[in-house]
Parts: C-alpha cells; sequence; structure tokens
C-alpha cells in the first residue's frame, strides 16, 4: 500500500479513536435528518421575513442585522426556495455545532467519551434541533459564539494573544448576525479583567480584535443611525406593549434546562462550576464569569429564554471532560463502574431522541397534540398571543399562510384590470406581508405594503392609496379613511394556524390627501 495511502488511513482512524471523527459522524445523521424532515410543516412566520429582507439586500434592517437576509437570498438563488432549500443553511449550521463543541471538550482535555458525550448532548439538546430546523438568526448564532469562546480558549492555552485577532473577527461577523453576541464579548472582557488572564486586555492584539469587530459591525452601525437607530426603536416598542411572558427566577431557570435537555442539565451545571471554582479548569475561568454576565443581563432585561441558548454548547463541554476525568479516576478503584459511561451516552440519547418531536416535525399536529400531552412539563410560552394557539409557536406559525395569500388573490381577481396598477395591498404584519411576498406572484399579486417592521422603510412605492386590498382591520375602522369599503371574505380556516381566517377588504375612494403623506402614520412596530 503506497505511503500516502497508509498516512491517510492512520489519520482518518486517529479521528475516530480521538472522538472527533464520530463527531463528524453524528454531524452528517444530524444533516441528513434535518434535510429529510424539514419539509413536513409549512414556511415559518420569520422565515418570509428574512425571504422578503433578502429581495431588498441593504446593510441592515429594522428587526436584524444583514448576514441572514443576504445568506438567505444567496442560497435560494442556488438552491432555490423549497422548504428543504430555505432551510439548508440552518441544518448545516446546526451540525456543524456538534463538531465545534467536540473541538471545545479536546482543546480543554477532554478525550474521546468526552468529545462523544458533548457531541451527542448538543446534536439532540431541544434548541439546537430547533436551529436546524427553522430559518432564523438562531440559526447561525452558537456557531458564533462558540467560534469566538474557542479562540478565547486557544489564545489561552497556547499563550497566543494574536487568537484575539481571530476572536474579534468571528465578533465582528456575529454583530452582523444577530446583536446579542455583543453580551457574550462583553462577558469575556469583564471574565478576563476578573482573572488571571487580565494581561491579554492589555495586549495589542486584542485590541486589533477589537477594532477589527468594530469595521466589521460598522456598516450596520451607520445603516441604523442613518434610520434613527430603528432596532432600539423596535425593543421600546415590543417592552412598552408587554407583548413578551415575563419570568420569575424559578421559571427562567427552568426554561433554560429545557433548551438543551433536562437530563443535560447536571452536566452544563458542573462544566459551570468547574470554570469557576475548579483548579483544572482555572485558566478559562472568564467563560464562567462569561455566563454569569450574560444570564444575569438576560434574565434582569427580561430577555427570551432562548437568548442564552448559544452558550450552553462550551458548558457542556467542560461538562463532559468533568465527568470523563471523575469516573477515569472512579475506575481505577473499582472497574465494575465502566459501565457507567456507556450508560450515560445511552440515557442522552434515548432521551433526546424522545424530546426531538417537541421541535423536529416527525409527527403529524394531531399526534403531535397526544405527544405534548404525555410530557411531564408543559412547553414555554414566550408570548401572550401564543397561549390561544393549539400547537407551540414554533408550530402553528408554519400553518395558515397560503390560506391568506389565495384569499387575497380572490380580492386582486375581483378587481378590473385598469385598477390593479394603482392598488397596492396592505398587511397588517410581516409574516402577513411576506405571505403574500412569497405565495402572491404565481397568481399574478404584487409585493405587499405594511406598517411593521422593515416593511415600513421600504414605504408606500408610489400607490395613490385610492384603492387598496387590506387585510386583517375591521369595516369600522377602514370607513374612517375610505368612502367604499367591500368585505370580500376571510381566509380558509386553519386549525393550527396562529393567525387564522383573515378577512380581506377592498377599500375605494380615499378620505386623505395621499398613502405618501399617511403613511408616517401607520409604522406599527411590535
Amino acid at each position: 500500500m503506497p505511503t500516502y495511502q497508509t498516512g491517510a488511513l492512520d489519520r482518518f482512524l486517529s479521528s475516530f479513536r480521538s472522538g472527533i471523527g464520530i463527531a463528524w459522524a453524528i454531524a452528517l445523521i444530524k444533516l441528513v435528518l434535518h434535510t429529510y424532515f424539514n419539509d413536513r410543516y409549512g414556511y415559518f412566520r420569520d422565515e418570509f421575513d428574512y425571504l422578503s429582507c433578502g429581495q431588498h439586500l441593504a446593510w441592515g434592517y429594522v428587526d436584524q442585522p444583514p448576514l441572514i437576509p443576504f445568506l438567505t437570498e444567496l442560497s435560494r438563488s442556488i438552491l432555490g426556495d423549497s422548504l428543504r432549500a430555505v432551510r439548508f443553511i440552518p441544518a448545516l449550521a446546526s451540525s456543524f455545532l456538534v463538531v465545534q463543541t467536540a473541538v471545545l471538550a479536546r482543546e480543554l482535555g477532554g478525550k474521546f467519551f468526552a468529545l462523544v458525550l458533548a457531541a451527542i448532548c448538543v446534536a439532540l439538546a431541544p434548541q439546537y434541533l430547533s436551529n436546524g430546523s427553522l430559518l432564523g438568526t438562531n440559526s447561525l448564532e452558537p456557531n458564533l459564539w462558540m467560534g469566538c469562546a474557542y479562540f478565547a480558549i486557544a489564545a489561552i492555552k497556547r499563550d497566543d494573544a494574536r487568537q484575539w485577532l481571530w476572536f474579534g473577527l468571528v465578533a465582528g461577523i456575529g454583530l452582523e448576525e444577530k446583536y446579542t453576541i455583543g453580551l457574550f464579548c462583553a462577558g469575556v472582557v469583564i471574565g478576563l479583567l476578573l482573572t488571571a488572564q487580565r494581561r491579554f486586555v492589555l495586549d495589542r492584539w486584542f485590541w486589533a480584535g477589537a477594532l477589527a469587530a468594530l469595521l466589521i459591525f460598522l456598516p450596520n452601525l451607520i445603516w441604523n443611525y442613518a434610520n434613527d437607530w430603528p432596532f432600539v426603536q423596535l425593543m421600546q416598542a415590543i417592552k412598552a406593549e408587554g407583548r413578551d411572558v415575563v419570568l420569575s427566577p424559578v421559571d427562567y431557570f427552568v426554561q433554560q434546562m429545557l433548551l438543551v435537555n433536562p437530563l443535560t442539565a447536571p452536566l452544563w451545571l458542573i462544566g459551570l462550576a468547574a470554570l469557576l471554582i475548579s483548579d483544572f479548569l482555572k485558566p478559562y475561568r472568564c467563560l464562567g464569569w462569561c455566563y454569569l454576565v450574560c444570564y444575569a443581563a438576560l434574565f434582569l432585561s427580561h430577555g427570551k429564554n432562548y437568548y442564552l441558548a448559544p452558550i450552553y454548547p462550551m458548558l457542556l463541554a467542560a461538562g463532559a471532560l468533568m465527568l470523563e476525568r471523575a469516573l477515569t479516576t472512579w475506575q481505577r478503584q473499582r472497574p465494575y463502574l465502566r459501565w457507567i459511561k456507556a450508560v450515560s451516552i445511552i440515557v442522552v440519547l434515548a432521551s433526546g431522541i424522545h424530546l426531538a418531536p417537541i421541535v423536529v416535525p416527525v409527527l403529524s399536529p394531531d399526534a403531535f397534540v397526544e405527544y405534548a400531552k404525555s410530557l411531564p412539563f408543559k412547553l414555554p410560552v414566550m408570548e401572550h398571543s401564543h397561549a390561544r394557539a393549539t400547537l407551540p409557536q414554533w408550530y402553528s406559525d408554519q400553518f395558515g399562510w397560503k390560506e391568506i395569500a389565495d384569499e387575497t388573490a380572490v380580492a386582486w381577481n375581483r378587481l378590473p384590470v385598469d385598477q390593479r396598477a394603482d392598488c397596492g395591498i396592505f398587511a397588517q404584519d410581516y409574516g402577513q406581508a411576506g405571505a403574500i411576498d412569497f405565495f402572491g406572484p404565481i397568481t399574478g399579486l404584487p409585493p405587499a405594503l405594511s406598517g411593521d417592521r422593515t416593511y415600513f422603510l421600504w414605504g408606500p412605492r408610489n400607490y395613490s392609496g385610492d384603492c387598496m386590498i387590506v387585510l386583517d382591520d375591521s369595516r369600522e375602522v377602514l370607513q374612517r379613511y375610505w368612502q367604499d369599503v367591500e368585505f370580500v371574505g376571510t381566509s380558509a380556516p386553519n386549525v393550527w394556524a396562529l393567525e387564522a381566517e383573515i378577512p380581506v377588504y377592498i377599500c375605494r375612494h380615499k378620505k386623505f390627501a395621499s398613502l405618501a403623506a399617511l403613511w408616517p402614520t401607520i409604522r406599527h412596530w411590535r
């Protein structure tokens, strides 16, 4: 056998003996399963937002930075816009997170068992399964947080300050994906200042990394400034409306355990404790402090429970390492305890598979309702409006959108052809508007208008407002603005949809001067 073939085989076998090869295999299986199940229901509300924003590429949007819309449009141009295509990047990112976690465990000092256990925990954690099942800003967030964590660990482990430049580059990309990575970075800095690793803060490479992050983030920062900080205004509007469910300290902690599987909670708690107090992981204590900073900031600001989810892979990696070290010591004294490692992996696998239907649509809606009744806990409700749905919001918001677009098409087809050029379609929120933009072209519908999120910034275009198709409003309200208000019908009922039976009206003969003049009053950011 040629030498190069022998060397390749040795490296391949070595990767499996170390556990990294197993992590790659798990990641591949996870990618295949996500790809298979990702078209079982329908498009999710937020996915319409990313698809619409991707068709209006800019350096920012009201509710998000530009990276996900850009990647969505890139993926759409290559793969198309089927459900599997739209969700391929999330599936790929969630699967790669498995390998990232195994690498973190290895960098911290873990061997085969630690790498495999950490990889399985992350592969089957409900939140990361959810990330791989829906397109969203959560999809890439754990990868970017853990990319930063890797370079922080590398800088400390190798005493190589140049790693902070890479930390900054990843952080800058992360800020263009979702702003909350800024909290993780602040947590790392506070953690450094509170530990012996504070010496890095004075190093030129640390500041080079900070400058790199700022320069990458700068275009979005300028966009926000030029548009009067719309994201800040949105957050203030949501808080003022009281839309989100505010959790008690106990409920918030319990929901953190649910995010990554309650049975793995002891593992990440052990990892957190080890990062904070163990001698073995003392050099990386800044990461333990980082978690405490992020937890406190998000809880006190009433952030949604999943905002903290990107941080858990590093805690699971640390916990798997400490369990491996403890079991190795115990086995030397009590060989009969060798079975604990196998049992640990089997328990995590079994519980992860049992919980998977919560976030992966492996069941029909009817079967899911029965399955949910068998769970020993209630599924979290993050917004008050979600409590009315039969299915949890992440499922219910995948139903009813095609029906809304179809009823809008009924109204459009009632219009004489000569009136259509100046008849806009106004939707109340970005989900309705995005559904019309996605499903509408096949029936001849023009792009929708809305006062919600970035649709408001895209403006009224050139419509006069004398003829408008309006969704989800009441005749009483609409008659304040138009003389003739015709009720067309409601979208076909869908028992699983959060938004169901949406009324559609045709409004003619405006009472206002122009749609452009009215536009500033219709902004609705919530």
